[in-house]
């Protein structure tokens, strides 16, 4: 048998066969065993893959049929909160734990050594209330399963009595443990001031308050569920004697069952009255469910009465006149051909050009700047300015 040399080997493996895993941990439960020849179309048909987890025993093999070996199985069920099996001897073991590392921790002198005593500690308390939490949701999944689906009425009481042996199981040990917090080791707790420390019992606590709300609400649904299945029982024990007599066609000489039927004025077979509930237009026009309910009825229920849409009025013919707005621009590239060919400084033939159209002495700056801009490569900025209406340019001349 072969082992993982390192983590990194191990999640490389789980990764690289996450498929093959993945459907076996799907089917787990299944009455059908997985086959050989189904994981190897997940593998590609390589059989050296399969034979790489045989061989680490990631999985295991029956004949012809592979399964996940228990310590990887546990492992998935414990991460993913899909175990069912209740197991209170973590609880005590974890128990036992730290009442030995306190008595280390108070017998030692050396600070190191005593940290480390310290660290094992509350790791244990923080396992204890969340191994305490998990076997609590455990069991009350257990209880609903195995009423619900369990078929046969004796195992389903036995179970249910063996799982309320384990809810007494886990009150106890939570009392042994609130017991450890406040009473056992009180000279550890007032000696060991550790903040994070504080942070682990005072959650600890808080778990174990749930759960012990939790576990009341156990038993009661178990005993809730043990009485139904005492009452089915007596009723199909009746219903047997019943159908025997009936089959012995001895039933109405050796029952009174006429005059039981003639006393009895039920109304079980009848259907349950409807009362329905008018919903104001205000709820029906805000309330998005509302509005989807409404949407889904109008899927199914298809009315025969067509609407007839409106016919809008005409357009009026004024609408329908075209408007011709015309705007007058000016041509950039017109301009800087006649300052090329003039000769005049810039700001002055941008002045005294002839537009098409009136334009202010603030349009012109903007003319004379956006030439610049446009035709610095073809122009000849000097250093020397002049000012004009409290504007000071630069003289620009064609090069």
């Amino acid at each position: 048998m072969n082992k993982f040399s390192n983590i990194k080997e191990l999640f490389s493996a789980l990764k690289k066969e996450e498929n093959l895993l993945s459907e076996m941990f799907k089917k787990r439960k299944s009455v059908k065993n997985f086959q050989y020849d189904y994981a190897l179309d997940l593998v590609e048909n390589n059989d050296n893959r399969i034979k790489y987890l045989l061989d680490r025993e990631v999985i295991r093999q029956n004949g012809n049929n592979l399964e996940i070996d228990d310590l990887f199985l546990q492992f998935f069920e414990q991460v993913l909160d899909a175990n069912e099996e209740i197991n209170v001897s973590y609880i005590n073991e974890n128990l036992e734990k730290i009442t030995q590392n306190i008595q280390y921790f108070l017998n030692e002198t050396n600070e190191n050594r005593k940290y480390e005593y310290l660290r094992k500690i509350k790791t244990t308390l923080r396992n204890i209330g969340n191994i305490t939490l998990r076997n609590v949701v455990d069991l009350k999944r257990n209880v609903n399963n195995t009423f619900k689906n369990e078929p046969n009425y004796k195992n389903k009481k036995a179970k249910l009595i063996n799982l309320d042996k384990k809810r007494k199981d886990i009150a106890k040990l939570i009392e042994q443990t609130e017991k450890l917090l406040s009473e056992r080791e009180v000279t550890f707790f007032t000696t060991a001031t550790d903040e994070e420390l504080n942070r682990i019992i005072v959650q600890l606590k808080m778990q174990l308050g749930k759960c012990s709300h939790n576990l009341i609400e156990i038993e009661r649904q178990i005993i809730d569920f043990l009485n139904q299945i005492q009452y089915q029982s007596t009723v199909i024990e009746k219903l047997r004697k019943i159908k025997y007599l009936k089959d012995q066609y001895i039933l109405e000489t050796s029952t009174d069952i006429k005059t039981v039927l003639l006393d009895n004025n039920s109304v079980i077979f009848e259907p349950n009255p409807q009362y329905p509930l008018k919903l104001s237009l205000e709820f029906l026009q805000t309330n998005e469910d509302a509005f989807a309910s409404i949407q889904k009825i109008a899927k199914r229920v298809k009315a025969g009465v067509k609407m007839k849409q409106p016919i809008a009025d005409k357009i009026s013919s004024e609408y329908l006149q075209t408007q011709t707005e015309e705007e007058i621009q000016i041509n950039l590239e017109e301009v800087k051909n006649g300052f090329m060919a003039s000769g005049y400084a810039l700001f002055d033939f941008v002045l005294n050009y002839n537009f098409a159209k009136d334009v202010s002495f603030d349009e012109k700056i903007t003319i004379y700047c956006q030439l610049i801009s446009q035709y610095e490569s073809i122009f000849e900025i000097t250093d020397n300015f002049q000012e004009k209406e409290n504007i000071e340019f630069a003289v620009v001349y064609p090069k």
